[in-house]
């Protein structure tokens, strides 16, 4: 619904520059931005803030992506660390039989013996010629894979750094997320404790209630008390034991004690 309505004043406004003039496509694009702004405030924050959490859920499979990515290059790049050694070790053979070569025609001799056969100076010499030319060759070609190597390293790098930064502000991006999470949840808490409401009145005709109930009590203490207190003369008697055991006792004791 939202999104028809963005498209529908899009549409509005090529339509106003069209028939009325610049003018009043300003107006028109001040009234886009300001249903834009409108319709941005009025989606809750907890759909925005879920909205963010899926944008980052959405960076995992490019990162994944780029990660794939690394770990190919990583191994083209030493494959070809591996295809540098060998045409390095190769090169370095080539070059001891061009010596060797080179020193056996300086001897000045008519034939060499290689291998059991025998050739002429010429060929000799042409065979040198020609391993020159492919040691020239193949000295390029490691130079060649040399800058190869080098140059895709640096990008290797480069995109290694790439990849991490990626991955920090991701986790940087999800923290804050949640930062917000709680910042908002802090908030609702906060509204729900100021919608409540308390009625004062009510707590205060228990409390005067109690208070009375306390002073009839404290009252009714103090007039046991007084009448306990007032009596019209001094009580002679002694009162009775309140022990039968004690009683009987002194009795026939007391009894015994006559002819």
């Amino acid at each position: 619904m939202i999104r028809k309505l963005l498209v529908g004043m899009g549409v509005v406004f090529v339509a106003a520059v069209f028939l009325l003039g610049r003018e009043t496509a300003s107006y028109v694009r001040t009234s886009l931005a300001y249903v834009k702004d409108s319709v941005r405030q009025g989606v809750p924050i907890e759909f925005q803030i879920e909205r963010a959490r899926r944008m980052i859920d959405e960076l995992v499979p490019e990162i994944r992506n780029n990660m794939h990515r690394i770990a190919k290059e990583e191994v083209e790049i030493q494959r070809l660390e591996e295809r540098i050694a060998l045409a390095e070790k190769n090169l370095e053979k080539e070059k001891q039989e061009i010596l060797r070569l080179k020193e056996d025609l300086a001897r000045g001799r008519t034939s060499y013996t290689y291998a059991g056969r025998t050739y002429s100076v010429e060929e000799v010499k042409t065979d040198l010629a020609h391993r020159f030319e492919r040691y020239k060759t193949s000295e390029a070609t490691l130079a060649s894979l040399r800058e190869i190597h080098q140059a895709r390293t640096k990008s290797l790098q480069a995109a290694r750094q790439r990849l991490e930064g990626m991955l920090a502000a991701r986790r940087q991006l999800s923290v804050e997320v949640e930062n917000l999470e709680a910042q908002r949840q802090m908030i609702d808490v906060a509204k729900t404790s100021s919608n409540y409401v308390f009625d004062e009145s009510k707590l205060g005709q228990v409390k005067q209630l109690i208070q009375q109930l306390r002073t009839q009590l404290d009252t009714e203490a103090k007039l046991v008390q007084a009448e306990t207190q007032l009596q019209d003369q001094i009580p002679l008697e002694k009162p009775a034991s309140e022990n039968i055991l004690e009683e009987v006792s002194e009795y026939f004791a007391l009894a015994g004690t006559q002819p």
